[in-house]
């Protein structure tokens, strides 16, 4: 098999990542050298490759399912939103300044010369590469630009599939609607739709999606269930809202409750996605102080605008409920940007987040902070709690030590972290995917609160996230039409396609 295939979406969170992801893990099950790639992410949830480099966290999961390493190859550009109005832009892992939404535009011609060659690049080393749009190929406003969705198509001649999520209602108007209004040379390589989360009769279903073939002269090339056990990393923003996982029932007596600090900012918010994994762990994103009452562990985790996410946290009156939470004697963990929100002061003298000034933190932690120009990038290794770890690193800020001890000891011996017994810290991301680590926390978390609970000594975070990947495949496997995607694969998007107005009209 040769030939690449681009997933695009109805809207944002249409199921994308997890589709790719998915036939990237099919594919990979079948013997095919197939890689991941999506030109340009916008997204806070990034990993670092070994190269030094950073992607978004759902190409470094892609890239799991094919069998593969993370690369900056996967995902040449990553806007990192700062605010509503500006992004910091990754190029090949490194960082290339900040854009607005209008100075963007400026860059995009030369952006589209990196991602089409890098994509050309990809289709030469490996059998297929499956690609995922960005947002929606629909919104017309930013085609002239676009260079992630059908200018990407375009420039590399790639068929197009369109997923809907038919959670989110209208699904039949939304797959027939993005068709419609795309200009008809966009509209020739579209050649089929995907209903994803389905839930009930898919008979029920299938007179719409009859009625959709004949408005539009394409199929449906699969209608996936929702499954309930599928909770794989949320490439989104808006996976960030409620419970995390489907976490088995607990060993003991009772569940830990862990609350964590929904920052307007959230980066790398999957970082809790393996407490999520444990027995009896309960785990929630929380936006209110009341939602912190009887919580066992708190969890401020990475931000893209620490200190903006820090005015806010004061501001919602959750720091007050934080430091409360800390010095009642309960637990709290901070990542990254929350781990930074710990220490006495920031400082920004560059203004590399916020207007350049130094700013008072919970005071929690004996050690101060400074924003250095350059992003610390680095996938170091080391020992925490007396268990083997490794993870990933991804920030401007720089800790300045004061007094406690590290929570991790760095393989050069350096310190890294806090440890002051309650109050636990730590820039590394990944840092709960090591599973002795993870257990040795959880126990503290039950010793300090009194509750009965007891850790399991055979989960295996890695494991599960492969369990994941594969019941994608499976879902893949069983619900889509798989000769016609080999097809579109192998030979392109078919001739003649229908023309669908008002945008193909004469």
């Amino acid at each position: 098999m040769q030939g690449a295939l681009l997933v695009a979406g109805t809207t944002s969170d249409a199921g994308k990542s997890v589709l790719v992801a998915g036939l990237c893990r099919w594919l990979a099950r079948q013997g095919v050298d197939v890689a991941p790639f999506k030109a340009q992410n916008m997204s806070n949830n990034s990993v670092v490759t070994r190269d030094g480099g950073e992607i978004g966290r759902a190409q470094a999961l892609q890239a799991a399912a094919c069998g593969l390493a993370p690369s900056v190859a996967f995902n040449p550009v990553l806007l990192k939103p700062g605010s509503d109005r500006t992004s910091q832009v990754v190029v090949h892992g490194r960082v290339d300044g900040t854009v607005s939404a209008l100075s963007y535009r400026e860059r995009k011609p030369a952006l589209l010369e990196i991602v089409t060659a890098g994509l050309a690049r990809l289709r030469a080393e490996h059998d297929v590469v499956i690609c995922e749009g960005a947002g929606s190929p629909a919104e017309i406003n930013l085609r002239a630009t676009d260079i992630a969705n059908m200018g990407l198509a375009r420039a590399g001649d790639l068929p197009t599939i369109v997923v809907g999520d038919i959670d989110r209602g209208g699904v039949l108007a939304h797959l027939f609607g993005t068709l419609a209004v795309l200009e008809p040379a966009d509209q020739a390589l579209v050649a089929g739709f995907v209903v994803n989360k389905f839930r009930g009769d898919p008979a029920l279903l299938e007179p719409g999606l009859a009625q959709l073939e004949r408005l539009t002269g394409r199929p449906t090339l699969g209608v996936v269930p929702f499954a309930p056990d599928l909770w794989i990393d949320a490439e989104d923003s808006l996976g960030h809202d409620g419970a995390v996982g489907r976490p088995a029932p607990p060993l003991g007596a009772d569940w830990l409750r862990v609350a964590v600090v929904r920052l307007p900012r959230v980066s790398n918010g999957t970082d809790v996605d393996a407490l999520a994994s444990e027995p009896g762990v309960s785990v929630r994103y929380v936006t209110a102080p009341s939602e912190l009452v009887g919580a066992d562990l708190v969890v401020l985790p990475g931000s893209k605008s620490t200190v903006s996410d820090l005015a806010w946290l004061r501001s919602s009156g959750l720091a007050d409920a934080v430091l409360a939470h800390a010095r009642a004697g309960r637990p709290l963990l901070g990542i990254c940007g929350g781990y930074q929100m710990l220490g006495r002061t920031i400082d920004d003298p560059h203004g590399v987040e916020a207007a350049p000034g130094r700013h008072d933190g919970l005071g929690l932690g004996a050690f101060d902070v400074v924003f250095d120009r350059d992003k610390h990038l680095g996938t170091p290794r080391g020992s925490a709690l007396g268990e083997d770890v490794v993870g990933y690193e991804i920030h401007h800020g720089r800790e300045v030590r004061g007094a406690g001890a590290p929570l991790v000891t760095m393989a050069d011996g350096a310190p890294e972290g806090l440890d002051v017994g309650t109050v636990l810290g730590t820039h590394w991301h990944g840092l709960l995917e090591n599973d002795g680590f993870r257990r040795r926390v959880l126990a503290r978390v039950a010793a300090l609160t009194g509750r009965d609970f007891r850790v399991s000594p055979t989960t295996s975070f890695a494991a599960g996230r492969t369990a994941q990947l594969d019941l994608l495949a499976d879902l893949v496997e069983t619900h889509l039409d798989t000769r016609a995607l080999t097809r579109l694969i192998e030979r392109g998007a078919p001739t003649g396609l229908r023309v669908v107005p008002p945008a193909g009209a004469p």
